[in-house]
């Protein structure tokens, strides 16, 4: 299974990169986890939100497969365990597709992102930047993979 985060924002620091490819180069091959950037939308006076997020959908959209699972990054989600997601990434790798996570931008995703989802999922109740988001993301989702396989990484 290849999991894809597809997240709004390029140009991240360094520190950001660094911890997001620490996570994500100790997952195995059989999952693996790849960043694919999508630029922010150009905000300026005269535009809206809405038409922002707009922007960041078309391009969120065009760069998930057809065929993939897709799960949004969404304040309203689910908010799901450590162990949940364990689960929920069994779910994806007995579903036998591979899998999109959508991080939107400053102004969030847009309906027809959150429409394309099978799942909404809510990292916290807290606000969270959004470089932030990709490490926790590649983190917990190593974490997820190493109870899956009884490794003692993740302690309960």
């Amino acid at each position: 299974m290849k999991i894809n985060l597809v997240a709004v924002g390029t140009k991240m620091p360094a520190w950001v990169t660094q911890g997001f490819d620490e996570y994500s180069k100790r997952l195995p091959r059989e999952c693996q986890l790849q960043l694919v950037e999508i630029p922010a939308a150009k905000r300026g006076k005269t535009a809206q939100p809405e038409q922002w997020k707009k922007d960041e959908a078309s391009r969120i959209l065009m760069a998930i497969p057809d065929n993939h699972h897709v799960v949004a990054l969404e304040v309203d989600g689910k908010n799901w365990s450590t162990e949940q997601l364990s689960e929920q990434m069994q779910n994806w790798l007995s579903d036998g597709r591979d899998v999109s996570l959508m991080v939107g931008g400053p102004d969030g995703l847009d309906t027809s992102c959150l429409q394309r989802a099978s799942q909404k999922w809510s990292l916290s109740a807290l606000t969270l930047p959004h470089p932030l988001v990709r490490i926790v993301l590649a983190e917990q989702l190593y974490r997820a993979w190493t109870i899956l396989q009884n490794h003692p990484y993740h302690r309960s």
